[in-house]
């Protein structure tokens, strides 16, 4: 495969985190806009990029962009595409998801079934066929209309790349992996330092924390829409990606890594789930509220996802749980703390007004990611 761009969407707000993976995988940044980050690379990069990234929601196979106003604008320009070089004869292909902002054309299902018709027509012209079978691979078109630009995109990873493979079992407000990995990666925490989260519910900040610790791949135990590309990707080329994965493991690590939670039956979910991750040796889990929250080191770090009282029911009890949070924090000398929601008065309950704060979509919820930071430890002497 000649070079592409290949794009990454990430949530709103995370664009800084996504754009340093990237660039640490050796790759060049053609853009970064809201919620998506695009770089070059080529076959192995579609591998390596979905094996390793922590951050990005899928991987995109961009196959072009243009300005479209009007529906004929846009069946014209996607017949243009080249996608004979990306589709084979008996590809299966479809549009399997159009976002429409401040553009003039903005109905999805509208979008969907004209950007379809364009590529039969160019495809049945080229293949010299009437029909279809699509009984092959995948090739799914992701298309994003921003201001009357449409970018359109193969999708590579299929699943969503926060779907690791590890969380058989969730608590009922789950986080998900590629937020709670992006985070940790916004905080200084390293693995020297010690880790507890406080609200782990179903362990997804303990066990992206172990990983990382690790340096194990989040894509290693999960397959991909792409893997079946034998058109466009050789097959070597994941083998590689999954050899250069196993030989960077390094789990024979010392690590002082926490999760603890009120609720018993979510901690056996969290234990199976770090058990998936192959990470439950380096994670020690534990029932405990968070009014006990006590640890006897210096210099460790909180990061967590308190409730949020999505349900109305929950909300009364949020000032209590937020009070005894703060409390318990003011005794843990000289750490810091960092916790994503979207309870506005979580700063008043807490105690403290954040050092930093970072506004952070999650999905369509507006959260904060708060942030109280304690000092710096003493550079060991040499």
């Amino acid at each position: 495969m000649k070079r592409v761009e290949l794009i990454a969407p990430c949530h709103f707000g995370l664009e800084a985190v996504l754009k340093r993976e990237i660039y640490d995988l050796g790759y060049e940044i053609a853009s970064v806009e809201d919620g998506r980050v695009s770089f070059y690379g080529d076959a192995e990069a579609i591998c390596r990029a979905n094996i390793f990234l922590r951050t990005a929601e899928r991987v995109l196979l961009k196959v072009g962009s243009f300005r479209a106003e009007t529906f004929d604008e846009l069946f014209e320009r996607t017949k243009e595409i080249p996608w004979e070089e990306y589709i084979p004869k008996d590809g299966k292909f479809w549009v399997t998801k159009a976002a429409s902002v401040k553009s003039k054309l903005f109905s999805p299902s509208d979008i969907q079934s004209i950007m379809k018709k364009a590529m039969v027509n160019r495809m049945k012209s080229h293949y010299d066929v009437e029909w279809f079978e699509e009984t092959g691979a995948s090739y799914p078109v992701r298309v994003f209309l921003m201001k009357d630009i449409v970018t359109v995109g193969i999708d590579t990873s299929g699943v969503s790349l926060h779907k690791r493979g590890y969380r058989q079992l969730q608590s009922k407000a789950p986080i998900t992996e590629t937020l709670a990995a992006a985070l940790i990666m916004l905080t200084p925490w390293k693995k020297d330092r010690i880790f507890v989260d406080p609200f782990c519910g179903c362990g997804t900040f303990p066990i992206e924390a172990a990983m990382i610790a690790a340096n194990i791949a989040p894509g290693m135990n999960r397959s991909f829409l792409a893997e079946e590309w034998e058109n466009l990707i050789p097959k070597k080329a994941w083998y590689d990606a999954i050899d250069e994965a196993n030989e960077m493991i390094d789990d024979d690590i010392e690590v002082d890594i926490q999760g603890y939670d009120i609720d018993g039956e979510v901690l056996r979910a969290a234990r199976e789930n770090a058990k998936e991750a192959g990470v439950e040796h380096l994670i020690h889990f534990q029932q405990r509220a968070v009014k006990d929250l006590r640890h006897p080191k210096k210099y460790g770090f909180i990061i967590t996802n308190p409730p949020y009282g999505e349900r109305l029911e929950d909300k009364e009890t949020l000032p209590g749980i937020y009070r005894e949070f703060g409390e318990s924090f003011k005794t843990l000398d000289s750490w810091s703390a960092y916790m994503i929601t979207s309870y506005e008065d979580a700063e008043r309950y807490f105690g403290r007004k954040a050092d930093k704060n970072r506004k952070i979509y999650n999905g369509m919820l507006k959260t904060y990611f708060y942030q109280f930071l304690g000092p710096k430890p003493p550079k060991p002497k040499k």
